[in-house]
């Protein structure tokens, strides 16, 4: 292998260099996180103009497409999680079964609003803070079926860019409960697809519980306890088995709203057991689309270990179908990213 090639460890989901991560082991445990944060704009197989249905889906296929397009938000032309005052910010949180967690923050901007027939999406993300700090992504994805994504990312230590194709969807982020799959890459013709009876949600949406010693200056302050919203609500609920008989699960059910096709919940299972579930937690952006909507935070939980992640982003830290000052999405802004990402 040429030194100065990057590959990626389908079990692991780490990226190799063998010169340039030589030494910076602490990044090499967690890049993978940092990819998957910036990559949810994944290869088109729903389209963006997907109607919004006028009666009650029949098809199990019917409700994972609408799933999809909710996911990728392609009801925004654009959606970025920024910073709001100085410690507002979106945090990840990795925590081992009887261990202190992990805390990480970073700003995340994606553009969907492409004609060109070449790009999809285009999607951008940068550290504030932590190990990974000043670390950054542009990630382009390409209306081609055929051609996969590109991923850039900036190294602050060495202060170069690297190109790569993407990863395998079954990689995890690095240590987390969440794969590749899990966050963009899984697509609906990976799976086949069977409508079990609607049920009503029931409760509050779980999150990680974290006492004041495990807070740092950026979850202190946040409000991370379950959201109780949605207690009642209506669900379809879609059993998706793996084609791949080899898979990580065997299949997974997923609970989604009804009307705005937000999936609250998904359930994984292999060889009969219960071995992950997924909980999500979603705000309204107030469109007449009622499939207008973007994350409050991700709870995952790996059943056989005990290992927790989650995704907090703050309602005040969310911006919609806004107009940047700058040009986020080029290679050029990679290597001088501004402090604060303004709008008109």
């Amino acid at each position: 292998m040429n030194q100065n090639n990057i590959h990626i460890d389908n079990k692991l989901g780490i990226i190799h260099n063998f010169r340039i991560f030589k030494q910076e082991g602490d990044i090499v445990k967690h890049i993978a996180l940092a990819l998957a944060i910036a990559t949810t704009s994944a290869v088109a197989s729903v389209p963006k103009d997907l109607a919004y249905p006028t009666a009650a889906l029949t098809t199990a296929d019917q409700v994972i497409d609408q799933v999809y397009y909710v996911n990728h938000f392609y009801p925004f032309t654009n959606y970025g999680i920024g910073r709001e005052g100085k410690n507002t910010i979106t945090t990840f949180i990795l925590r081992p079964k009887g261990k202190k967690p992990l805390t990480m923050t970073l700003e995340r901007y994606l553009n969907n609003d492409y004609s060109d027939g070449v790009y999809n999406a285009k999607d951008f993300a940068v550290f504030r803070s932590g190990k990974l700090k000043n670390l950054a992504f542009l990630i382009t994805d390409y209306v081609d079926p055929a051609k996969t994504q590109q991923f850039e990312i900036f190294i602050p230590s060495i202060r170069k860019i690297r190109r790569f194709a993407q990863p395998a969807r079954d990689d995890a982020w690095g240590g987390a409960d969440f794969t590749f799959g899990d966050v963009a890459l899984r697509k609906p013709h990976h799976e086949t697809h069977e409508l079990l009876p609607n049920e009503k949600y029931s409760g509050c949406i779980p999150s990680m519980d974290l006492p004041k010693n495990e807070r740092n200056k950026y979850t202190k302050k946040q409000n991370i306890t379950p959201d109780c919203s949605i207690d009642g609500t209506d669900l379809y609920v879609v059993k998706s088995t793996a084609k791949d008989a080899n898979w990580w699960y065997d299949y997974r059910i997923s609970y989604v709203d009804t009307k705005r096709f937000v999936d609250y919940k998904t359930t994984y299972f292999k060889n009969g057991e219960h071995i992950k579930t997924i909980n999500r937690s979603w705000h309204s952006a107030g469109l007449d689309d009622p499939r207008g909507n973007y994350w409050a935070y991700w709870y995952g939980k790996t059943l056989t270990t005990g290992h927790e992640s989650m995704a907090f982003v703050p309602k005040a830290a969310t911006r919609v179908n806004k107009d940047y000052k700058k040009k986020i999405w080029t290679t050029k802004l990679l290597k001088k990213i501004p402090k604060k990402f303004k709008f008109k």
